[in-house]
């Protein structure tokens, strides 16, 4: 009897951040379920150049440097995305920045505020924008889906974060963007959902987790008792990219070992 599978052949992905932690595992998967994915990256060429050997070449998977932090720069990332591989399935916003230093809102500098909208918000208006265009564009296929998209929240995005108000309010911008964007895509047969990862074992968490006395009280907030691996937030991203998941939509999908309910 053969055993469930997870399935995107004939499909193409694109990732954005897909140089290092959750991004780079996403990519891996998605090329192990049969898509070609491209994937953005900015500065880290060498190690996007090894992910897309180790995923099979730039036939299967390509590597695309570019900024992320205007609605222009979305759409550019889409067009070079589409022009490698002639079409788009999947879009999964995954890229983002969070600052480690906390800043107490009465001293967060304007600078750092709006960068962290351009690159956390303001590019997925314009990622989104674009996908949707060439997804109603391509049509329905035998599935009778037009794509699936896929954004990246947080536990920040639902109920806040204290000292990081810029990252927790475009995390909650997410969470609102997929739920409006549901209503309006879903009758077109586009998929949006959302994954909303807790802590996660990224470069990015490395300081914090590691230090005694921060990583301690992180993890006394997490009732699985740890923080989650990058395979553990692929695994539910790829899986709502999948017809088994094709009456799923507007759904926020928590991912973090049962912390946001406690915290």
């Amino acid at each position: 009897m053969a055993g469930v599978s997870l399935v995107l052949e004939n499909k193409v992905a694109l990732i954005t951040g897909g140089s290092r932690g959750i991004g780079a595992e996403t990519v891996k998967m998605f090329t192990e379920a049969g898509a070609r994915v491209a994937f953005s990256y900015e500065k880290a060429r060498e190690r996007a150049e090894a992910l897309v050997a180790e995923c099979g070449g730039p036939k299967r998977c390509l590597a695309i440097q570019q900024e992320l932090s205007t609605p222009e720069d979305g759409r550019a990332l889409v067009a070079a995305a589409v022009q490698a591989f002639g079409r788009l399935d999947v879009l999964v916003a995954n890229h983002g920045i969070w600052e480690a230093k906390d800043a107490p809102i009465a001293e967060m500098k304007d600078a750092q505020w709006r960068r962290t909208l351009g690159i956390n918000l303001d590019s997925v208006f314009g990622l989104v924008q674009a996908s949707v265009a060439r997804m109603e564009l391509q049509g329905r296929g035998l599935d009778g889906l037009a794509g699936h998209i896929v954004l990246i929240s947080s536990t920040a995005g639902q109920r806040g974060e204290a000292y990081h108000a810029d990252y927790a309010v475009t995390k909650g911008a997410l969470i609102s963007l997929t739920k409006s964007l549901s209503s309006e895509l879903a009758p077109k047969g586009i998929r949006v959902n959302c994954v909303a990862p807790g802590w996660v074992a990224t470069e990015m968490s490395a300081a914090a987790l590691g230090d005694a006395a921060v990583g301690s009280k992180i993890l006394q907030g997490i009732p699985v008792g740890r923080a989650a691996s990058t395979r553990e937030i692929a695994g539910p991203v790829l899986f709502l990219c999948t017809p088994l998941a094709g009456f799923i939509s507007g759904e926020i999908l928590n991912v973090n070992g049962g912390a946001v309910l406690v915290g």
